[in-house]
């Protein structure tokens, strides 16, 4: 893994500190080509990902990884799926080699005596566009995509990722958001009470379940559909050990109960690749309840970044903690409604 070292005299550890000219610097020492100079912010709310051209008009996405997130070994694993991927020419964007073969490289920015560490990969661009579910054929051809993904994903386990259980994932996540404090003193008892009692009604259900790697994140928003090449799915920053349903579920227009022709066509595409365990249908709405905490446990890790408040106005307020109650109170009576019918 290729290492740079920059003198940075800026806030330490914030992504303010990752300038343009460092930005470029980088990838054309790492690779050894020249850029045309200008680079394009792409959204993205937990890394830093940027739109370069090389002087032959090549184009590139690079990605910074945020500090602290993932370790180098996690973020190989997810460059090993999407490599795995790619030798059973799935459509999915893998990250470039540099000469030695790597593809992941570290940039440290020195800092008033201290050391921050930017890990990056260089991407091609793959343009189309957004993808939306309209037809039945929509829905067959996405839960072939999924189908094929998986039957890689089942070929190896991670080590070094997240595994999409309750005890792995939403208890720790509860735990850190009541030692962050985040909910407002009113809103706390009745809030954690409320987690409290859907961690032990989820819980059981994911008992000896069967894990493999899965995108982690395959909502609408990943997935491209390109000019005779079909759909593209991309971004497996959140690769994990989970479910098959949990690559399924966030492609879902509603509730299971209300998005049961999606389903059945999802899964009709799904078992041309890879077998399906029905079984697991029932999960998706404590999957969903599990979702929900960590989004807002991705949402006070951020807090305090630079525009956070923009996009998420009123985040933390006691008038939010009141609607989270409400809202985590429904998705909880969803949930008991369908172990009633179990």
């Amino acid at each position: 893994m290729s290492k740079l070292n920059y003198r940075n005299n800026t806030d330490e550890g914030q992504f303010t500190t990752l300038f343009p000219q460092l930005v470029i610097d980088a990838i054309e020492q790492t690779f050894g080509m020249v850029l045309d100079g200008v680079m394009t912010p792409y959204p993205s709310y937990i890394n830093r990902v940027f739109g370069l051209t090389d002087e032959n008009g090549n184009r590139f996405v690079v990605k910074y990884y945020r500090p602290g997130r993932w370790s180098p070994e996690a973020i190989k694993e997810e460059h090993e799926y999407l490599s795995d991927c790619a030798q059973a020419e799935i459509p999915v964007v893998t990250p470039i080699l540099d000469s030695e073969g790597e593809t992941l490289h570290e940039l440290v920015l020195e800092n008033n005596g201290s050391d921050v560490t930017y890990y990056f990969s260089l991407f091609p661009l793959k343009a189309g566009r957004n993808f939306e579910a309209n037809s039945d054929d929509d829905w067959l051809r996405l839960g072939s995509l999924i189908g094929r993904v998986h039957s890689v994903g089942k070929t190896k386990k991670c080590v070094h990722r997240l595994e999409c259980l309750p005890e792995k994932t939403t208890h720790p996540f509860f735990m850190e958001l009541q030692k962050k404090e985040m909910v407002t003193p009113d809103e706390r008892e009745e809030f954690y009470g409320l987690i409290e009692h859907g961690l032990k009604l989820i819980t059981p259900l994911f008992e000896q379940v069967a894990c493999h790697r899965i995108h982690g994140d395959c909502h609408a928003g990943n997935i491209l559909d390109r000019a005779n090449e079909g759909l593209l799915l991309f971004d497996f920053d959140d690769m994990m050990d989970g479910l098959a349903i949990q690559d399924l579920w966030l492609l879902l227009p509603d509730h299971a109960h209300k998005s049961m022709k999606e389903i059945n066509l999802l899964i009709e595409g799904y078992q041309q690749f890879c077998p399906f365990d029905n079984s697991t249908l029932k999960l998706i709405e404590p999957l969903r309840f599990m979702r929900m905490v960590y989004f807002l446990v991705w949402c006070a890790r951020q807090q305090s970044d630079y525009d956070f408040s923009r996009h998420f106005p009123g985040w933390g307020t006691k008038a939010f903690w009141f609607q989270e109650i409400e809202d985590f109170r429904a998705q909880i009576g969803i949930i008991e409604e369908i172990l009633d019918e179990v």
